[in-house]
């Protein structure tokens, strides 16, 4: 039986988000905050096409990790998606969440999207980096992108 589960998150208001919320917020993120606000305006429901929005679950029905893909909002190019939202719980990283998370969204971006962009930390450069994401400003607000297709 498998230790986590990747599942799409429908809708958020039904997740048990705020324990995730709170300790981004205590690391210093806000962007868990900022999605949870987005989606309850409705401004970001990561409804369009090709885009979602995935939790990773522990045995017990935790959520403990969210990402998401959204069309890029920096752009004009439909083919760009954007990696939105990702964080791991404090407890859960270096156990492979991340790369279950990230994998399992790049599998589904590869459906819509020629290109998949994201602003990262440098923390978090080297994880990223090892996807396959080229560390670039060549993206307007992205530090890093991933070809999944090539232009035809």
């Amino acid at each position: 039986m498998k230790e986590y589960e990747v599942r799409r998150i429908n809708n958020l208001m039904d997740e048990n988000i705020y324990p995730l919320v709170e300790e981004s917020r205590k690391s210093g993120f806000r962007f868990l905050q900022k999605l949870v606000n987005d989606y309850k305006e409705g401004s970001n429901t990561f409804n369009k096409p090709g885009e979602a929005l995935n939790g990773v679950y522990g045995l017990d029905g935790a959520l403990v990790a969210v990402g998401g893909i959204n069309i890029n909002p920096f752009s004009d190019d439909v083919r760009i998606g954007r990696v939105r939202r990702f964080y791991v719980a404090n407890d859960y990283r270096r156990h492979g969440i991340g790369t279950l998370l990230l994998e399992t969204l790049i599998s589904e971006a590869k459906n819509q999207f020629q290109i998949l962009v994201l602003n990262s930390t440098p923390q978090a450069d080297v994880f990223y980096t090892s996807f396959g994401f080229i560390k670039s400003d060549k993206y307007p607000n992205s530090t890093h992108y991933l070809t999944l297709k090539t232009y035809s």
